[in-house]
């Protein structure tokens, strides 16, 4: 009965450590399990909100596409990625801020599309002036800084002539910076000589970033 129970008193210790060591790799298992779980859930909602972001892009570009169908189809305007772009030969003359005839009609067309379009998601829209890389030959512009920052305030003065409220726009100046081509040739140059025209989300400190009617009497 001795060696019997001797026997019993050895076994017991052995059975307690492969429970424990079965519990561990248990609780182990089930935090793997939870970390899986965890890092699978957060996969699915990044890629959902991706999805998302890019149905919203979507419809924001077709209903930008729709707001200026006319203007587009008549190859007057491009746009890319949100972009409006006016090759600066409709718009001015090599050197010249001053606004020609079919330049002006053209963005007079623009107005009543971009309104609505801006006013229905409270957005602003950024009038931005390129040039292309030749120095400028004309004394009333020191560099082509000045020129392209000229041109944007001379679109955003004719749009807010035209009807589009001053507190909607502003300027913007990039001179001969962000070329769409390299400037090879005089066709690439007449291609990088441009105004671009984007609808941005308007921001708590909107009020700070200057509107056109600002930026025009700043510059007049």
């Amino acid at each position: 009965m001795d060696e019997v129970d001797a026997s019993v008193d050895h076994g017991a210790p052995v059975w307690a450590a492969f429970g424990d060591l079965m519990a561990s790799l248990l609780g182990a298992f089930v935090l793997v399990l939870v970390g899986v779980v965890a890092v699978q859930m957060e996969l699915t909602s990044h890629l959902q909100d991706e999805v998302k972001k890019r149905r919203i892009e979507e419809q924001r570009r077709m209903s930008l596409e729709k707001a200026l169908a006319i203007p587009l189809a008549s190859g007057r305007i491009t746009l890319n990625n949100g972009r409006i772009g006016i090759s600066g030969q409709v718009l001015f003359e090599v050197n010249s801020d001053q606004l020609q005839p079919e330049g002006r009609q053209l963005l007079t067309s623009l107005v009543t599309p971009l309104k609505a379009y801006l006013g229905a998601r409270n957005e602003m829209l950024m009038v931005s002036g390129f040039t292309d890389d030749k120095s400028i030959r004309s004394g009333r512009f020191a560099d082509n800084w000045e020129l392209s920052a000229q041109r944007a305030l001379t679109v955003t003065r004719t749009l807010i002539d035209e009807g589009m409220p001053s507190s909607m726009v502003f300027a913007a100046a990039f001179g001969a910076e962000q070329p769409v081509v390299p400037n090879t040739d005089a066709a690439a140059r007449a291609q990088n000589r441009r105004v671009e025209m984007a609808p941005v989300p308007k921001t708590s400190n909107a009020s700070a970033t200057p509107n056109a009617g600002n930026a025009a009497n700043a510059a007049s």
